[in-house]
């Protein structure tokens, strides 16, 4: 059986509330009384109850870590990467699996049912109205990869996604490339209106050079791979900014499965630069993002807002720029 709050009291011969105390953030205990107590408990193997003492804290220090790209491999450095900077601040991350999900209410409600003290919205697709659903519920919330406003509802930590739909544009222009095409993600997700938005605005900048815009169903290896299947029965670009690495290793493989090499017949660049991109066999030029100076930034948020409910919304972007490695021709 393991050690009990009233067994380490007996064995260190105090009061049950003074164990309790001993174990509270910010409770007045005497230093004396403290190392007795620990004393006692590393003696029974005694680990507090956090869950328990959240009856009487009215804090469970439970952090909702919501998402709903779960076939994205990103989101593995994602989730790794936030787990282990809420831990090292005594916080406890709960993973929450949002891809189904389209009502914020719902999500909402299943959150407060396990009391968390807070949510990260860990999502480039989701809309703002899921972080300012758990706001408008009163639950200290930042949004992790969303979307960039100037006078943000909640507080958001992210890219400029426009900006990099202009500075693919921009190395696709100066590499040469006389037909470029955008293959992005669902056509409903904030981050692909913003890349596209951006890619389009460049170009409009250059006239003499053709477009085409495409979009995947998903940001996934099958959605990546399916869409360059049909790019390539029409009439293809010469290179394209496949809005997400992921996206582009489906999109090389489709390419590759066809006979055709890149950078050789077609170019590709993608965006996030998550670590497969890096692996030897995929090579893939791409924009850097930058996630742990994201994450980390999302958690400090976090822990200042649970210190300052009513601190003011602000949106934190950081900047990104391009990784070059085998899958673009040379600038010109």
């Amino acid at each position: 059986m393991a050690a009990t709050l009233k067994d380490v009291a007996r064995h260190a011969g105090v009061s049950t509330s003074a164990v309790s105390r001993t174990f509270t953030e910010g409770a007045s205990v005497s230093d004396k009384m403290r190392k007795r107590v620990e004393k006692a408990a590393d003696e029974l193997g005694y680990s507090p109850n956090f869950l328990a003492r959240s009856l009487t804290t009215r804090r469970t220090k439970l952090i909702g870590l919501v998402s709903n790209n779960f076939h994205n491999p990103l989101f593995l450095e994602v989730f790794d990467l936030f787990t282990r900077r809420l831990q090292e601040r005594d916080l406890r991350p709960l993973l929450v699996n949002l891809s189904d999900e389209t009502d914020p209410e719902n999500s909402v409600r299943m959150l407060r049912q396990y009391s968390v003290d807070g949510v990260v919205v860990a999502s480039s697709t989701l809309p703002p109205g899921f972080a300012k659903a758990f706001r408008d519920a009163g639950v200290p919330v930042v949004h992790a990869f969303g979307r960039y406003s100037g006078s943000p509802e909640v507080h958001v930590v992210g890219i400029d996604n426009v900006e990099c739909g202009r500075m693919a544009a921009r190395e696709l222009i100066g590499r040469g490339y006389k037909k470029i095409g955008f293959f992005g993600g669902p056509e409903d997700a904030t981050s692909t209106q913003d890349r596209v938005s951006g890619f389009a605005e460049e170009l409009k900048r250059h006239p003499e050079i053709a477009t085409s815009i495409s979009y995947g169903e998903a940001y996934s290896f099958e959605a990546g791979r399916k869409g360059m299947q049909q790019e390539l029965l029409r009439d293809r670009a010469e290179a394209y900014f496949c809005g997400d690495d992921v996206l582009s290793i489906g999109a090389l493989s489709a390419i590759a499965d066809a006979g055709l090499s890149v950078p050789g017949d077609i170019g590709i660049i993608g965006l996030n630069d998550m670590e497969m991109s890096g692996w030897e066999n995929i090579n893939l030029t791409t924009i850097h993002q930058p996630v742990e100076k994201i994450i980390n930034s999302t958690v400090e948020l976090m822990e200042a807002m649970l210190e300052d409910d009513e601190r003011s919304p602000e949106a934190r972007i950081f900047s990104c720029h391009v990784v070059e490695r085998g899958t673009l021709k040379p600038p010109v």
